[in-house]
């Protein structure tokens, strides 16, 4: 059965899932590798919710891992789907997950951090320096997803989900 959707219709829908796969995916990295992994297990700088008890803080983390599993997986379940869809501009959806993992530490270093203060990025230290490197690289690497965004041409095409691409 043929698509009788036009297929210049359906790239912008196909794009905006293309940048949303991405933007998950980086929340979820952000969130579980780089913040959980490095500095809540390797480190032991600190857990999602230290103004409790050792176990609370656990659980805290135990939920933290799940959720950002989650946002990682289910960017990725999207990708694929654009993925079986059409070509993908690695340049935009890379862009995207550079979007992704700003947000995330741009939301967690502020809200988390300053706003909440549920917890520090290291304690017994003095915070400003640790404050600036977490917040200004999460600027950074939202600014430079962002340009790479504006910068990298959207899909403008995509084959009908029925075409065969075999060939």
């Amino acid at each position: 059965m043929a698509s009788t959707v036009p297929v210049a219709a359906t790239a912008p829908a196909y794009d905006r899932r293309l940048v949303l796969s991405g933007v998950l995916f980086g929340c979820g990295i952000a969130g579980s590798v780089i913040d959980l992994f490095v500095f809540h297990l390797l480190l032991q700088w600190h857990h999602l919710y230290d103004l409790s008890t050792p176990t609370v803080a656990l659980v805290t983390d135990g939920l933290f891992h799940g959720v950002t599993w989650l946002l990682t997986v289910w960017g990725l379940f999207m990708f694929a789907a654009v993925r079986r869809a059409t070509a993908i501009p690695w340049g935009r959806w890379a862009g995207a997950v550079l979007v992704g993992v700003g947000v995330f530490q741009l939301f967690d270093g502020v809200v988390h951090h300053k706003i909440l203060g549920i917890h520090q990025i290291r304690y017994g230290v003095d915070l400003f320096v640790y404050d600036l490197v977490w917040i200004g690289s999460a600027i950074l690497m939202l600014v430079v997803g962002l340009v790479v965004l504006w910068r990298t041409p959207r899909l403008a095409a995509v084959a009908p989900p029925d075409a065969d691409r075999r060939g």
